[in-house]
């Protein structure tokens, strides 16, 4: 019964890909349907790479705190993959009144929650990076944060899950739920393949809500388009990761050199015939003129390439990580509003736990499915 399997997960990026490894190193059987061609085809290999617990809604802080202290460090031996991890700080960047009372708010939240972070003055950023423009009035600074290379770590988690005997399946875009006796148990795909497990895990992404549809369970999330851009390699600069109080900006340096920048245009993007996502010069030269504000030393540097990628956006900005009352054997794991990379570990790791022990290490409860059904 190659089709059966005691866990079956739609959707092959990151998320699926760890809770797949944590899984599989537990003892279960795992069967992962990936809609595309390639594993991490959607935002697990399109994003800016940030491993960050500064800037987080005080309800997802607890799984980033948790994969910076017991999974990251590690990740690469573990892996038996260089997952790039620099663990160097984070300065998210004002330059306004307004961006500094929005950095505070963040600040006094997070610390609330026992991360360490802190606001420093303009001399503060500039002694840590003395590349910024003089333009940066302040910045929240979280120095056990940083960033990592979203593609080798995906490709790292599929790599290791499939030596511990998971079977990953490219070209299966899963379409419908169903039940058996009140439980969901089996996935169809639009090839018209079933396959039966004890669990059924979504985390498809942006696919998530149509999947999940076909029960009758609606996740309020909405797709919206992010772009980015990787220049050539310069000397070194800087190893932190930065960010901005409105969110508009992030970036840093690779291992390699070369600069990983992003920002948000508000444009509704465009695509392909067949839907990718595709950049464009107005989101290109947007991004371009907002670097060089915060680092002139940058405006002759050419850009190697671009890339877009679609974000699940849920309606609070969180994400639903959580069993489904409505369906037993369902778990949701979607929604992750752009920020899912630098969680992944931690998702993976306690959904095995979820599965295989019936309990997690970090309480899930603020990230729960039914925290969007109408109360009486």
């Amino acid at each position: 019964m190659s089709d059966c399997a005691d866990v079956i997960i739609a959707g092959g990026g990151i998320i699926g890909c760890a809770c797949a490894y944590y899984l599989a190193k537990r003892g279960c059987s795992v069967i992962v349907l990936e809609s595309s061609d390639h594993i991490g085809n959607g935002g697990s290999s399109r994003n800016g790479g940030g491993v960050r617990q500064s800037g987080r809604d005080p309800r997802e802080l607890p799984l980033a705190m948790y994969g910076i202290k017991n999974l990251w460090p590690s990740l690469s031996d573990e892996l038996e993959v260089d997952c790039e991890y620099h663990q160097d700080g984070n300065l998210r960047l004002g330059k306004t009144e307004e961006h500094i009372n929005i950095l505070r708010g963040l600040t006094t939240r997070a610390k609330a929650c026992g991360l360490e972070v802190e606001m420093i003055d303009a001399e503060a950023v500039q002694s840590i990076n003395p590349y910024l423009s003089k333009e940066v009035a302040g910045a929240s600074w979280c120095p056990t944060d940083g960033h990592a290379n979203p593609l080798t770590t995906t490709l790292g988690y599929y790599k290791t899950a499939r030596k511990l005997g998971v079977r990953f399946i490219t070209g299966e875009p899963v379409t419908e739920l169903r039940k058996i006796r009140g439980k969901v148990r089996r996935v169809v795909t639009s090839n018209g393949n079933i396959y039966e497990g004890e669990t059924i895990i979504v985390a498809a992404g942006l696919f998530s809500r149509p999947i999940l549809n076909s029960i009758g369970i609606d996740i309020p999330m909405q797709k919206v388009m992010l772009e980015a851009l990787v220049t050539e390699a310069r000397a070194h600069m800087f190893d932190q990761m930065l960010g901005t109080a409105e969110a508009d900006f992030y970036g840093h340096q690779t291992k390699h050199g070369s600069f990983v920048f992003g920002g948000t245009l508000g444009l509704e993007g465009f695509t392909r015939d067949n839907g990718t996502p595709v950049t464009n010069s107005l989101a290109a030269s947007s991004t371009c003129r907002g670097i060089i504000k915060y680092f002139p030393m940058l405006a002759d540097a050419k850009i190697v390439r671009t890339w877009a990628g679609w974000m699940d956006l849920c309606a609070d900005k969180v994400p639903v990580i959580s069993p489904v009352d409505e369906a037993p054997g369902l778990i949701a794991a979607c929604g992750f509003s752009g920020h899912g990379f630098g969680i992944a570990p931690a998702v993976g790791y306690n959904l095995a736990q979820l599965v295989t022990e019936g309990r997690t290490d970090v309480n899930l409860h603020d990230l729960r499915y039914n925290r969007f059904c109408a109360k009486a």
